[in-house]
């Protein structure tokens, strides 16, 4: 037990020392305010996997072979994609980034890779699906993030032996993780020299190869070397942020923190064992149905009302809203999903200036709303108008200079006494979300 407990005091050393190491360059730091800003992206998960119609994790739910698998590729011709219309859709919408899935865990490449045949130019659409979308990013002024997963449950040099899934794969060569990494850097490389400014990559796959959850210890059982693989980036695009979903505090080299189906700090998806950087931008993606790739039966679509909850509680503790959509086959949006990101768009061209550019609230967001912060402005998101005011205990500002409503300016009543100020919320209207704006001084 003592060299166990001393083993890990060497680790935990060592990877603090790697992690002073790594000093982000100053097109970095700007790329990481940029993010702070953004607040609100498009998630997309497509690829083959839309096919069955049974979301992206098909191939290992339903045991499916490399062999049989790769059938897919030979079905899918999304003639309908228009990666224009994507592009307007997200910056119509209100979202300031796309995050592109170019290779999921089932190992299929969305461009013209060199370094694999399951890729889009052997199917019979033939177009580089990755290059139109990054196309249309620089053209219409949307940033570009792209999603690369550590996990493939289809390649032999792919340390499947000691991973949870993929098992039914029906792999049988020796795995030589020297090996895939060289494939992993290969492809990254493509991705950072062929398509101009990337955001930033977002790693997936990681928990693959730690120990089950609930497990003392949730160290990785391979050697990643994100030391080469983030170098790498950095070396190629210094301001390519990077993030990977580990589920766990950020490592050496990472330029930003997701939570998967949770807000920071939070853990009802039973996925988030990390605590919210109080240094790095965070981020929670979410989806509008249940599922990430397009899924036939999941029809528990979230409403409006809900899925712009969720951005503004995001806000509320300074993360942004990764928000998904899972195409169909044939490259189309399906409309419960269109109709749903258009009303956030609409609620947003009215309410934005308390999402973007904002900082989290003094507080974490209560039973009736959040606050987002701006320069002297507070915004007071109410919710749930649960009672005829609100109290904010322990203020921290010195004096309510104004209080009225973001969307017309009509005046609202407050008092501020004893470091507490109470802001009357008797509204008769049936706003989402009605946002009081305290001007305040410090």
């Amino acid at each position: 037990m003592k060299n166990f407990l001393l083993l890990g005091f060497i680790s935990l050393l060592f990877f603090n020392l790697k992690a002073q190491e790594y000093k982000p360059s100053d097109s970095n730091l700007k790329q990481r305010a940029w993010f702070s800003d953004a607040r609100f992206g498009l998630f997309i998960h497509w690829g083959p996997f839309s096919i069955p119609g049974s979301g992206e994790w098909v191939m290992n739910e339903r045991k499916l072979t490399v062999h049989n698998y790769t059938n897919l590729k030979d079905f899918f011709n999304p003639i309908d994609f228009d990666a224009a219309a994507y592009v307007r859709l997200a910056k119509n919408v209100g979202m300031k980034y796309i995050t592109l899935i170019t290779r999921h865990h089932d190992g299929f490449s969305m461009w013209a890779t060199k370094y694999s045949d399951f890729n889009i130019m052997n199917t019979p659409y033939k177009k580089d699906i990755v290059k139109m979308i990054a196309d249309e990013c620089h053209k219409q002024g949307i940033q570009l993030y792209l999603y690369y997963s550590l996990l493939d449950w289809r390649r032999d040099d792919y340390p499947w032996e000691t991973g949870k899934t993929g098992k039914f794969s029906g792999r049988t060569g020796k795995s030589d993780y020297t090996s895939y990494l060289q494939f992993m850097k290969n492809q990254l490389t493509e991705l950072l020299t062929n398509y101009g400014e990337i955001g930033g990559i977002w790693f997936d796959g990681h928990w693959d190869q730690t120990n089950p959850e609930g497990a003392a210890d949730r160290s990785s059982r391979i050697d990643w070397k994100y030391g080469e693989i983030y170098s790498l980036i950095h070396k190629l695009q210094p301001q390519c942020m990077i993030g990977n979903n580990h589920h766990l505090t950020p490592f050496a080299g990472e330029d930003f923190q997701m939570f998967e189906r949770d807000l920071p700090g939070e853990n009802t998806s039973g996925l988030s064992f990390q605590e919210a950087s109080d240094k790095l931008p965070l981020e929670t993606c979410e989806t509008i149905s249940n599922s990430w790739g397009y899924n036939l039966g999941d029809t528990s679509y979230k409403s409006t009302k809900k899925l712009i909850n969720m951005l503004v509680k995001a806000s509320s503790l300074g993360a942004n809203l990764l928000l998904n959509i899972g195409p169909m086959p044939s490259g189309k949006i399906q409309p419960e999903f269109q109709n749903r990101l258009a009303g956030m768009g609409e609620w947003l061209n009215v309410y934005g200036e308390s999402i973007y550019g904002t900082k989290a609230g003094f507080i974490k967001p209560q039973s009736w709303g959040s606050i987002t912060q701006k320069e002297n402005k507070l915004y007071i998101h109410i919710l749930e108008a649960k009672n005829a005011s609100v109290l904010l205990a322990k203020f921290p500002f010195k004096k309510i200079s104004k209080a009225y409503l973001l969307k017309d300016g009509k005046p609202v009543k407050y008092s501020l006494k004893n470091s507490s100020a109470e802001i009357q919320t008797n509204f008769s209207n049936n706003e989402i979300d009605n946002v009081i704006v305290l001007e305040v001084v410090k």
